[in-house]
């Protein structure tokens, strides 16, 4: 009869339907001391004291592989092993999983609940650790309405039955110790739903994952790298990165270089570090933003759509050489900003997608919980264990990772209710409008949190609306972001850059326009990814003209942005004048670089930013309008357009003169802002750039005649659709 109830409960245990399984399994002191056992691949259990060697053999009492052992002369627990031999032959002795009691702690459970445990990462997920002197893996999943979660992996045949998970009060979050799983084994969590059925999941906290198409995450340890770039943290805190160059270079890793053709053709993160770093450097670009490198499933997404919020992707190697990357980057005084997209994730079964069976990270509504134009799903910012998901996300590459900044993906989407939604497809809030009040508590705590924790990391917003005080702090009504993406002056100047030059005369004021919000916040200039894809065409070929003037236009163009307040951002590929759009599947066309004018505009880019390294008043005042000032910018018939650069300090300034029209100007009187010599730094027209060679080769002095509503005033050569740089020197 005992026997009967006993495989009564083993039924239940392997149905999914026990509601402990440690309140089974395990030792338990009943009538006598009991170990119950499931191991399916076993063919004999000993129960073995820890500290006598005292040997109890277990009882087969289902060929399912329920193995019972009832130890009637000891009345008390005591500590054991089990020794295992296998259907193979094969023999180990091991601590049961089962006779752990709570690992995660109550007070963990209770901040993760409310919100607040910002370092969950450490606790979540599946951690290679010793606990009473046993080693093995401690996994931990939030999956508050799951019936039973169970890991799985290649340690236990994928067998759902045999690891099943104790859940942790009312916290949602499941827990059990595997002894002897090391670092390297993959695993998924099975999941049964209070429908009955059961559905495989990565692990949303696994720090890495198998390569695509395969989706196991894997055990892996961030710990134990060895970082060499403390002079570029301690020289990162020192350094106000408002008044320091910010000239970032977008790259997309697995299409900056390639090791040949073909969709598994990545260089790995180490690879791509020997050659990125050097490049970068040499180039005189302060920092480098990567395109998403969380793991996600499908390439054409960019990485925009992650599966795996804490697991550097694997395509291009392990996290460790991710690290190794940006700790080279370091080393070179070359900053990383990651992509980080908290606005939406993918539909993939394995991931966040209804991932206790419920709508879990999602909203139920699809109303609020879907974008339909991107096919993806929009977190639930108003549930606390979400919210504590992603501001946690952001600080653990902050922290692990040694990243410099995050650029925050798609914000206006996350701010927005109505975003890409027509009429009758969204909720209004509690007050009747589209402000998604939830996601902006969520931003705000988000960058609260990030700069209390690295007060010198950069917080950047890609925002597109004209919502204000997107870079103001909190305290004040902002969002507190440290800086946002200009993307008014981005479709004004490629508005402006693209039209014949004939045609130019009439929209001047795409050009003048963005000045008169320049200082609302802290922008950077982006010319990005976003711009060079879907029939926008590249950066060159956007250019009108022949061949000469789109290499002229392109030239001008980028030395405006130079001289334009706000920090400065180009993708990859731009500064060589990569003629076709960028494909993410491919690698950049280097060989461009064995033509000539695409060799000359490469130097030139090489030379304008290290002129922006050099002068300081190019960027110490990019946020405040004393640090600009108009000369010419009425100039509309002749398309020239001239101004003043300030740094601090009297008489550090530098004067640009853009000329965006064919025509050369002799002898052009231009105002200036102080008596003196003045030298051309830098003209886009040199022939060593590709240009006519229209340059000021002589130093000019000025003369006491008024122009521009100054006292003084120098002639100057304007050359044709380019740009020539003075400095005042004596």
């Amino acid at each position: 009869m005992e026997n009967v109830k006993e495989i009564a409960r083993f039924e239940q245990l392997i149905d999914f339907n026990i509601k402990d399984p440690f309140a089974f399994l395990g030792m338990h002191k009943e009538k006598t001391i009991k170990v119950r056992v499931f191991m399916p691949t076993a063919k004999k259990v000993v129960v073995v004291d820890k500290y006598t060697n005292a040997r109890y053999a277990c009882r087969k009492i289902d060929e399912r592989g329920f193995f019972l052992c009832e130890i009637a002369d000891r009345k008390d627990y005591f500590e054991y092993r089990l020794e295992i031999i296998y259907d193979t032959g094969y023999q180990v002795v091991r601590a049961d999983p089962y006779s752990f009691l709570q690992i995660i702690g109550n007070e963990d459970m209770y901040l993760f609940n409310h919100g607040k445990q910002y370092q969950i990462y450490d606790v979540m997920g599946a951690h290679a650790k010793t606990v009473n002197n046993v080693s093995g893996t401690l996994f931990a999943v939030w999956a508050p309405s799951a019936k039973m979660v169970s890991v799985v992996g290649d340690f236990n045949q994928w067998d759902g039955r045999v690891y099943q998970m104790r859940k942790i009060g009312s916290s949602g979050v499941w827990e059990i110790f595997i002894p002897t799983i090391k670092e390297g084994s993959l695993y998924k969590y099975e999941i049964k739903m209070q429908n009955g059925d059961t559905v495989l999941k990565a692990d949303p906290y696994a720090f890495f994952a198998e390569k695509k198409p395969k989706k196991a995450s894997i055990v892996y340890t961030l710990d134990d790298f060895e970082w060499t770039d403390d002079d570029w943290l301690k020289k990162r805190q020192r350094a106000s990165v408002y008044k320091s160059p910010m000239n970032i270079y977008e790259v997309h890793v697995g299409s900056f270089a390639r090791a040949g053709v073909g969709e598994d053709s990545y260089l790995s993160y180490r690879e791509i570090a020997n050659k990125l770093v050097a490049y970068v450097k040499e180039m005189g670009y302060t920092h480098v933003e990567l395109l998403p490198v969380m793991e996600h499933p499908y390439d054409g997404s960019w990485g925009y759509q992650v599966t795996g919020y804490y697991a550097a992707t694997s395509r291009y190697g392990s996290p460790k050489e991710l690290m190794y990357l940006i700790n080279k980057c370091h080393q070179n005084d070359i900053g990383v900003i990651l992509d980080w997209v908290p606005g939406h994730f993918p539909r993939d079964l394995h991931g966040l997608y209804r991932f206790d069976g419920t709508a879990l990270y999602e909203h139920e509504d699809v109303r609020q919980g879907e974008h339909k134009q991107w096919g993806t799903l929009v977190f639930n910012y108003g549930r606390h264990e979400v919210k504590n998901f992603l501001i946690a996300n952001a600080l653990f590459w902050l922290r692990y990772y040694h990243a410099d900044g995050l650029r925050v993906d798609a914000v206006s989407s996350m701010l927005d209710l109505n975003y890409g939604r027509e009429e009758g497809e969204w909720i209004p809030n509690q007050y009747g409008g589209n402000d998604n009040l939830e996601a902006i508590a969520f931003v705000k705590e988000l960058n609260e949190v990030v700069y209390r924790n690295f007060p010198d990391a950069c917080m950047i917003a890609e925002e597109a609306s004209a919502r204000p005080m997107i870079t103001r702090q909190t305290d004040v009504g902002g969002l507190g972001f440290g800086f946002k993406w200009n993307m008014g002056w981005m479709n004004d100047f490629l508005r402006y850059v693209k039209l014949h030059y004939s045609e130019r005369c009439n929209q001047h004021h795409l050009i003048t326009f963005s000045i008169m919000y320049a200082f609302n916040e802290n922008f950077v200039l982006p010319l990005s990814h976003d711009e060079v894809v879907h029939g926008k065409h590249s950066l060159l070929d956007k250019m009108p003209g022949d061949y000469w003037q789109k290499f002229a236009n392109l030239r001008t163009a980028i030395a405006f942005c130079i001289g334009h307040p706000g920090k400065k951002l180009l993708f990859m590929g731009s500064e060589f004048g990569q003629f076709i759009e960028w494909k993410y599947d491919d690698s950049l066309d280097w060989h461009l670089l064995d033509c000539p004018m695409h060799k000359k505009i490469h130097v030139y880019f090489k030379d304008i930013n290290h002129l922006y390294l050099r002068e300081k008043a190019l960027y110490e005042k990019d946020f405040c309008h004393t640090g600009f000032e108009w000369i010419t910018l009425d100039d509309a018939k002749e398309g020239i357009f001239s101004f003043i650069r300030r740094g601090e300090g009297k008489g550090n300034f530098i004067v640009f003169v853009c000329n965006f029209t064919p025509k050369v100007h002799e002898n052009y009187q231009l105002g200036v802002p102080q008596k003196g010599i003045y030298r051309e730094i830098l003209n886009s027209d040199d022939e060593k750039y590709g240009g006519s060679g229209q340059v000021q080769s002589q130093d000019i002095k000025s003369e006491l005649k008024p122009c521009h509503f100054k006292d003084n005033s120098i002639q100057i050569k304007v050359p044709p659709l380019g740009v020539a740089i003075l400095k005042r020197v004596k």
